[in-house]
């Protein structure tokens, strides 16, 4: 039987609709992800999982048009390499950027939205509603809801202080007593254990805090204990004339609505502050709390004022189930009657703010800490790093960039290996608190010691890319931006194929440590803001974890050794790491910097917390000691196997005259078939006192003559 030719073009077509339904239902899908809001001086930008075609600008295919749909004309600029598109030159108010298919650069791939709104801003604005506030939520559930983050999970290292200059702190330990170790003269850093040269407060077990009396090191003892019975959990300390500064953590109860019951959202921990008035130290009283909805990310002192930045997560997912104030930040002050929500009028979003969650920065008056008000203001978007002068606070956020998961065209990933930074800037005055500028760079910032402000500028050195990435390998920058933080100069491309592990600005001068199968320390020279210059390189084996001035031609530099092994799958040797290392940098001849002295300590397996927190650095500058806690280990029997030796800290004299001389070994020789430290036995922290050292760990106190490190007392904690 013969098919007629209209019933054969018949089937032909049905055929040829399918094939073609068939390719556009599984096409992949281009995914668009941007910030509903941006200020005129930046620009907006849009970030694409797949790149645009090279002509989509030159032919239409991408155009801004104004609320009533008419084009406009603007700047418009695809950057890395086809992926982002840089808008430029909008007046404030409401804008679409819209995009035909044919912008995307492959037939087989489609865009997933092709119509994009954001607003314009001279300044940012602050939360009129708690419908503005919602429709922020919404936008970010949208962009969530097509990104999975992951974070790119690294090792860390971790004149006069005054309007134009945050002089780098080499003042810890200079008078009768321990200080904090800390980054900017001027600006205390909060820490687990604090004194005041007759008393030593420090948090046990992340429970308590106990208040030891150290008057006579022969006998010394537990002076008084603040031992919370509610869900509060202290975790850093401050000292304020009379004040004891105590910050935790506090879990928060919301009704859940759906079973009537009460539970426990551990999203929403409120940080709290609680002030105690320690005139007599062995009875502390109780002033008063304070909190702020949001889990603490850093915080600083300076000229009677606390400062706080908290990270706050709101249950956004649950917004049909939940009131709209959920979404707003709580605050609290024992002095009201129960904890109230952030106003609207101190809620606004950060500059390309896409993140569900705060930046929330509180002040503290703590010359008036029964009466003082508390001020807090809530910024849309994260932050990571957070960097602190006298005048100034500036926070940091990752932008990740983004690519289609090959898994599903419905879903981008991040790719830690590119990622730009927004730093933003806000001033400080008293208890007030402004957003002022932002700036956007590329590349990821290790610490708050790759930040620095001087005489007005604002400098940072930073690493883009993957070290491991051999197409696009890693290098390192460093950039200068000026108080409005636009970018004045810069040097680029620095050790490529490596990553930044340290650095540290001294005045005029920058140091940065990079790495990969060696140590190089570079010398930069800072002091012309339009132009900085690479001055010196020094290749070493190792590297350097943290970076301390000695004085201002020499640097202590905290790391490991390292030893390169052949690779028995060929190809770049293994680098291992050894003992922990002590170097001292002379950096007299800044285009010939020298590593004078080194020390070598243990060897694969040992460690200090001073490799990641610089607070665990003891120091006595009239001495010129230095120590640290430490847990050493050397090579096993077996290749990759370590054997444990002990635990305790050392003391090193550091002078550029006489190197790096051990003055006091404290450390504990491990018991008979011990493999593995106590960590209730491990040291945190040293401090010193008139003439004695004291270390403290979790289980007890010990006292220590300075001039001999013979041990006078030991003081059981529990």
């Amino acid at each position: 039987m013969k098919l007629r030719k209209p019933v054969i073009w018949f089937a032909v077509a049905m055929i040829m609709v399918m094939v073609v339904a068939g390719v556009t239902m599984f096409m992949e899908k281009v995914n668009v992800f941007a910030a509903g809001t941006a200020l005129s001086d930046n620009g907006w930008k849009a970030h694409f999982s797949e790149p645009l075609a090279k002509g989509a600008i030159h032919d239409g295919y991408v155009y801004v048009t104004d609320q009533n749909g008419a084009k406009v004309e603007v700047g418009l600029e695809l950057m890395n390499d086809g992926r982002t598109l840089q808008v430029a030159g909008l007046q404030p108010g409401n804008y679409a950027l819209r995009m035909e298919q044919k912008a995307v650069s492959s037939q087989f791939k489609s865009l997933k939205r092709n119509k994009i709104e954001f607003t314009i801003y001279d300044s940012i604005e602050s939360i009129s509603s708690a419908a503005d506030l919602k429709a922020y939520f919404e936008r970010a559930k949208d962009m969530q809801s097509v990104a999975v983050s992951y974070e790119a999970v690294e090792e860390e290292s971790s004149a006069k202080a005054s309007m134009d200059s945050a002089k780098t702190s080499n003042a810890v330990g200079g008078g009768d007593h321990s200080s904090t170790n800390i980054q900017v003269e001027g600006v205390d850093e909060s820490d687990i254990v604090k004194t005041d040269g007759d008393y030593v407060y420090s948090i046990f077990e992340g429970t308590s805090v106990k208040i030891v009396d150290i008057r006579n090191p022969k006998k010394m003892k537990i002076a008084a204990e603040i031992n919370p019975k509610d869900d509060y959990y202290p975790s850093q300390l401050f000292l304020h004339d009379d004040l004891l500064i105590v910050l935790g953590e506090k879990m928060q109860r919301y009704p859940d609505k759906t079973n009537m019951m009460d539970k426990i959202m551990p999203m929403n921990s409120l940080t709290t502050v609680r002030l105690y008035n320690i005139a007599k130290p062995e009875k502390p009283v109780f002033v008063r709390e304070l909190g702020v909805e949001g889990y603490l990310k850093s915080a600083r002192k300076t000229d009677g004022m606390l400062y706080l930045v908290t990270n706050v997560f709101p249950d956004f997912w649950a917004m049909e189930e939940i009131e709209g104030d959920a979404l707003r930040p709580r605050v609290f002050d024992s002095n009201e009657k129960e904890k109230k929500f952030m106003e609207f009028g101190d809620i606004a979003i950060l500059p390309g703010a896409t993140d569900p969650s705060y930046s929330v920065i509180t002040a503290i008056d703590l010359t008036s800490p029964k009466t003082s008000e508390l001020k807090t203001k809530g910024f849309l978007g994260s932050s990571d790093q957070m960097y602190m002068t006298k005048d100034h606070l500036y926070l940091t956020a990752l932008k990740y960039e983004t690519t289609t998961n090959s898994r599903s065209a419905e879903i981008m990933i991040w790719n830690p290996g590119k990622a730009n930074t927004e730093i933003f800037k806000f001033t400080l005055d008293g208890a007030d608190i402004e957003f002022y500028r932002s700036a956007e760079l590329g590349g990821t910032i290790l610490n708050q010691f790759s930040m620095d402000e001087y005489k007005g500028n604002f400098r940072v050195v930073m690493t883009e890319g993957n070290m491991w990435d051999e197409k696009n390998p890693s290098k390192n920058h460093l950039y200068i931006l000026n108080e409005n933080m636009k970018t004045t100069g810069s040097v680029k491309g620095l050790a490529k194929g490596e990553r930044i592990y340290s650095a540290r600005f001294m005045g005029d001068k920058a140091y940065m440590v990079t790495f990969r199968e060696t140590d190089p320390l570079f010398v930069i020279d800072v002091a012309d803001p339009a132009k900085p210059k690479v001055l010196g390189e020094l290749k070493i084996p190792g590297f350097s974890n943290y970076l301390h001035p000695l004085d201002e031609n020499h640097l202590i530099g905290f790391g490991y050794d390292t030893v390169a092994r052949k690779n028995p799958s060929g190809g770049e040797p293994l680098i291992l790491t050894q003992g922990m290392k002590i170097s001292l940098f002379d950096v007299t001849d800044f285009h010939n910097p020298k590593e004078k002295f080194t020390e070598i300590i243990g060897g694969r397996g040992t460690y200090s917390p001073l490799q990641y927190d610089h607070k665990a650095l003891f120091q006595h500058k009239q001495r010129n000691l230095y120590g640290f806690p430490i847990s050493i280990y050397e090579e096993g029997k077996k290749e990759f196997d370590v054997d444990y030796k002990g635990s305790g800290a050392l003391v090193y004299e550091i002078t550029p005259e006489s190197g790096i001389v051990l003055k006091g070994d404290l450390v504990n020789k491990k018991a008979s078939g011990e493999q593995y430290e106590d960590w209730e036995k491990q040291i945190q922290r040293l401090l010193y006192s008139g003439d004695s050292l004291f270390t403290l760990s979790m289980n007890e106190m010990k006292s220590y003559k300075l001039d001999s490190f013979k041990e006078i007392d030991t003081l059981k904690m529990k």
